[in-house]
């Protein structure tokens, strides 16, 4: 089935191979993307039976990842939400945790750790 993924990065070029390198590496299935914080909101909230992780980055074409993840604190316990942010400061990672977050990761140099996440929180749902 794979890990319902939803993607609200505003670089087509890091979301496509975001994507690419998910799908093979950590059988996730994209179901959508947003360039903005409205929209990344919007559709989070108005399908929220219809995906298991959420991957934000914090700065968007418009408004920020964080009002996008402060959108997700009354989602289901399944649902995961993560960062992943060229600004993984540590600064950035207590705002996160204070929004719920459940993990952060850098875009230079943790996308294996993301790899892993995916992995183990697709893993869950079978």
């Amino acid at each position: 089935m794979g890990l319902r993924t939803y993607i609200v990065e505003d670089n087509a070029t890091i979301r496509e191979n975001l994507v690419g390198t998910l799908e093979e590496l950590a059988s996730i299935r994209p179901v959508g993307f947003a360039e903005t914080e409205n929209d990344g909101r919007s559709w989070l909230e108005e399908n929220g039976d219809e995906w298991d992780l959420a991957i934000v980055d914090l700065f968007l074409k418009q408004g920020s990842g964080l009002g996008v993840v402060a959108a997700c604190g009354e989602r289901r316990s399944h649902q995961k939400v993560v960062v992943l942010t060229n600004y993984a400061t540590a600064d950035i990672r207590t705002r996160c945790a204070q929004l719920g977050v459940d993990a952060v990761f850098d875009k230079s140099n943790e996308i294996d750790a993301l790899v892993d996440y995916c992995v183990v929180n697709s893993a869950s749902l079978t």
